[in-house]
């Protein structure tokens, strides 16, 4: 996600008619959230169209589309004094607005009664530290958790002078790290837990991974620390929503893995990040009819899915309610329940040979080879098998599979033809006789026993 600079801007919000009523508190074990970065006016780096740039934060509260509104970014970590600095684009930057006395953490405080506005609604206001340029990263975990406290101070529930959002409590942080390493971060992470627990209130901790597994900054504090949610950036990514589908390169179920089996929290849920639009990011866009099929699926396939995240509200409002549309097919495929999928695939068999495409059951998942195989399905991000949905029960039946390296040829005659021999060397096309056989190698292999065919 791009840190971007504008010129502060001032706009006529139009202020819709809340739809929200009775207002529903947010709840994070749903599967039909919507999370929507706000902060950095995307449209207006790619527009000239000055209606359509960023808007104030109250302006996308006015009705159910969005649950979760990460504000991005406090993109340096230790500024002067040893204090934070956030950039919200064109509604608060250090160009535009006062700064702290000997800080360059502007003052935002006319946020505040946006920020309440939108909490009163029944959604959660976080805070997204990083972006794709941020200055931050720790030394020491002693210097992590006393960034924690810091954080805690000035935004959640702690008490300050120095509070950038005047009197608004902030509902939890957003990891957007897309630089560096996981250092530190485990102990910035759990001290916020530490300071929160006991707190009047729920605080949320969020990490924005890139699709990839795992995430070069973020996978160590992911797996060892608590967090609520995951916003898959499945965008500028091989990875990404252009490649649905595609065993070799679609990776949710490596998520859904990792939130089941190895995340901290074992309810930690996992959304699908997306473009807004075709111009929010530099790949991985795709119209809300085949965004709204994806997400779909994937809520019906795997547990850990939590709904969308989208980058950017701007983007999203210019693009014919992105938003909206995509929390209306999240809805009508329900936002409670999950009912395992029956394990439809035949059973994986030990030592049997997959050509690429081959779906199999095993280990409570259904599986797809992503090349010929016959290695036993894992979650393994180098591995020969893709998750492709969660299941239970009886599979459809036995697989059929092909004995390594060969194939039976019908009809054909054993005359003339040399027995096969574990230590020869068959390449595509080569046949041999085994048990009264005739076989035929599909490619290259040496010391695969054969099987098949009556050679008549």
């Amino acid at each position: 996600m791009t840190l971007l600079s504008f010129p502060l801007l001032a706009f006529n919000a139009l202020i819709l008619p809340s739809l929200m009523s009775p207002v529903v508190a947010f709840d994070s074990s749903r599967y039909d959230n919507v999370a929507v970065y706000w902060g950095q006016n995307s449209y207006g780096a790619t527009h000239s169209d000055v209606d359509n740039f960023q808007k104030t934060l109250s302006f996308y509260c006015n009705d159910e589309a969005i649950d979760v509104i990460p504000v991005a970014f406090l993109n340096v970590f230790f500024g002067p004094g040893d204090v934070p600095s956030i950039n919200l684009a064109n509604t608060c930057n250090t160009v535009d607005n006062a700064t702290f006395p000997d800080t360059d953490l502007p003052d935002c405080s006319a946020l505040a009664s946006d920020i309440t506005q939108c909490q009163a609604k029944g959604k959660i206001v976080t805070l997204s530290l990083g972006g794709a340029t941020g200055s931050v990263g720790f030394g020491s975990d002693d210097q992590a958790r006393t960034f924690a406290n810091t954080i805690w101070n000035l935004f959640l529930g702690g008490s300050s002078d120095t509070r950038p959002f005047g009197n608004a409590v902030l509902d939890g942080v957003d990891l957007d790290i897309e630089g560096g390493t996981s250092s530190g971060y485990p102990a910035f992470v759990n001290e916020i837990r530490s300071l929160s627990s006991g707190a009047n209130k729920q605080y949320y901790i969020t990490a924005a991974p890139q699709c990839v597994f795992p995430d070069s900054a973020l996978g160590g504090v992911l797996n060892s620390a608590n967090f609520d949610a995951i916003y898959g950036e499945f965008y500028n990514n091989p990875c990404g929503l252009t490649h649905f589908g595609e065993a070799s390169n679609w990776n949710f179920g490596l998520w859904d893995n990792w939130a089941r089996e190895t995340s901290p929290n074992p309810n930690v849920k996992v959304y699908i990040g997306a473009p807004a639009s075709p111009t929010a990011a530099g790949s991985g866009y795709i119209d809300i009819d085949a965004l709204s099929d994806i997400a779909v699926q994937m809520r019906n396939s795997f547990p850990s899915f939590g709904g969308v995240m989208l980058w950017d509200a701007s983007q999203a409002y210019a693009n014919g309610r992105y938003d909206l549309s995509i929390k209306n097919a999240l809805v009508a495929a329900g936002g409670t329940g999950f009912p395992f999928p029956a394990c439809s695939a035949p059973t994986y068999v030990s030592g049997g040979a997959y050509t690429g495409g081959s779906q199999v059951s095993f280990d409570g998942y259904m599986w797809e080879a992503k090349w010929w195989t016959s290695a036993e399905p894992a979650s393994n991000p180098n591995g020969d098998w893709s998750a492709i949905s969660a299941c239970s029960g009886s599979s459809g039946g036995s697989s059929t599979t092909t004995s390594v390296g060969s194939t039976p040829t019908s009809g054909g005659s054993c005359a003339g033809i040399d027995a096969w021999a574990a230590t020869s060397i068959y390449t595509g096309g080569q046949q041999a006789v085994y048990q009264n056989h005739l076989w035929s190698a599909q490619w290259w292999t040496q010391g695969d026993t054969p099987g098949g065919k009556l050679c008549i």
